[in-house]
């Protein structure tokens, strides 16, 4: 399993890393350059609010589904005739109840108006990710990894064309932005639709309340996790805009800082989609999960540390590489969300093997304590300081999850103290940090110094048996244990 792991993560890897930092760094982050930090921050805080009722959508179908579907894939024909129309339902009470909440607080008729298309949006990509955990379910995982990226690399042709053709010769609205990504999400949502219905023996339209029923009953803990943690990691940049007198602007300028922090998050997510559903499977076997546990957090912490020291001790030249404006402010912002990002690897590792093994009730008392805590740090450090304030309450906030996640899992699952383990991350994380602080003061071109910090931060992890050749080889060599 743990080879099957690996081929499948590395063509994962591959096809994300083509795509998706060219869009985040090349093409969101040219619209938000053209149209300014305020009008940006004005559609990422609707981009967020969009987010925060998005459970209602998928109310845990997608987790829930993708475990089911991986330890019974009989029932697949069954699932999808009736999962189809109960997604519909779902996506009209979350259209209805998140423009009611917009209402409530206050929004102009040109928010409301971008909201409307944010929340069909969300109700397609709701859609291609339930469609894909029954891909992923049935272990098709590079048939997965292809519709994984469509939609980013259809946006990527259409709003090149946009930005750089010149074809419009008007200047760039964001409502042409969102309105590329709705064509986006539909085409790819069709191309799963068919996927999937090629893998199932029958396919009808049907309404049955009493499937509704029992279906529901079981996801809702997955629904309730996902809105917990949708709050603690979305609500940020909507208390900015909406406690502050220039809320879209510093709106804007956390987004400069966290578009940094979501492509970092890509890696770890990666592992989660191929985890969740060989852990189920491997869990419905009995077989043992420590050690596949224990290869996928090293290989997602290693990085996560190279990735925060460089975000740290380069965040500076990072930003004003990317951004025509306030580059300091977002230097700094991004310097602690980095930060954050270990708890980040760390949930996606944990929090993924917790899922599989059903553990909702931990998990969701976990979430609970997160989304109050971030809340009550948002209220009390934003007035003070601003988007550096929610930075830092996303920093405590990410790191105690994680933590937490680690601490249930280990107990849980009985595994094994590593002290060894341990005595190594701590002496990487040291000796990284002081090494990537060295290279960094050195009067060279800083781009040069950031490969030179990585090569020998990643020399550095084999020196401290974080990494091993000889257990590489062997994962290599390892026949598959389907």
């Amino acid at each position: 399993m743990r080879k099957k792991f690996i081929i499948n993560l590395i063509f994962l890897l591959f096809l994300n890393l083509l795509v998706k930092p060219f869009w985040i760094f090349g093409v969101e982050r040219s619209v938000q350059n053209i149209v300014g930090a305020s009008e940006f921050g004005f559609y990422f805080s609707l981009l967020n609010f969009s987010l925060l009722l998005n459970i209602i959508l998928d109310f845990g179908i997608t987790n829930f589904n993708n475990r089911n579907i991986s330890q019974n894939c009989n029932i697949l024909s069954k699932h999808v005739s009736n999962i189809v129309s109960l997604k519909f339902i779902l996506a009209i009470v979350y259209a209805v109840l998140t423009i009611a909440a917009a209402l409530i607080i206050g929004y102009d008729s040109r928010q409301i108006s971008i909201l409307a298309m944010l929340i069909f949006n969300q109700f397609l990509l709701s859609f291609i990710l339930y469609l894909r955990s029954n891909l992923s379910g049935l272990q098709l995982f590079k048939t997965d990894s292809v519709i994984s990226v469509l939609d980013r690399f259809l946006m990527i042709i259409l709003c090149s064309v946009l930005i750089w053709g010149n074809v419009s010769g008007k200047s760039l609205k964001i409502e042409w932005f969102v309105l590329i990504q709705t064509f986006s999400y539909l085409l790819t949502a069709i191309v799963a639709f068919i996927l999937v219905i090629s893998k199932t023996t029958f396919f009808k339209i049907n309404f049955d309340l009493r499937f509704f029923r029992v279906f529901l009953r079981k996801s809702y803990p997955y629904a309730l996790l996902i809105l917990l943690m949708a709050f603690y990691n979305r609500i940020d940049s909507v208390m900015l805009e909406r406690l502050l007198p220039d809320g879209k602007e510093q709106a804007g300028i956390y987004a400069q800082a966290f578009r940094i922090l979501e492509a970092g998050s890509m890696f770890p997510y990666l592992f989660s989609i191929l985890l969740l559903p060989m852990f189920a499977k491997m869990l419905k076997k009995r077989q043992n999960i420590e050690e596949l546990a224990k290869l996928s957090f090293i290989l997602v912490i290693v990085p996560g540390i190279l990735i925060m020291n460089i975000c740290h001790f380069f965040n500076e030249e990072i930003m004003t590489l990317m951004y025509w404006e306030h580059v300091d402010s977002s230097a700094l912002t991004l310097s602690f969300l980095m930060t954050g990002f270990l708890g980040i690897c760390t949930t996606y590792i944990f929090g993924t093997l917790l899922t599989s093994n059903g553990n909702m009730k931990q998990l969701n008392i976990m979430a609970a304590f997160g989304m109050l805590l971030n809340i009550i740090l948002n209220f009390i450090l934003i007035p003070q300081f601003e988007v550096v304030g929610s930075a830092i309450a996303s920093m405590i906030t990410q790191v105690l999850t994680g933590l937490s996640q680690l601490f249930i899992a280990t107990k849980i699952f009985k595994f094994k103290i590593n002290y060894k383990l341990i005595v190594s991350i701590t002496v990487f994380i040291a000796i990284s940090i002081l090494l990537t602080a060295f290279i960094s003061s050195l009067s060279y071109n800083w781009i040069i110094l950031v490969f030179v910090a990585l090569l020998s931060s990643l020399l550095l992890a084999f020196a401290t048996g974080l990494f091993k050749v000889k257990a590489i080889l062997n994962v290599i060599r390892e026949r598959d244990e389907e």
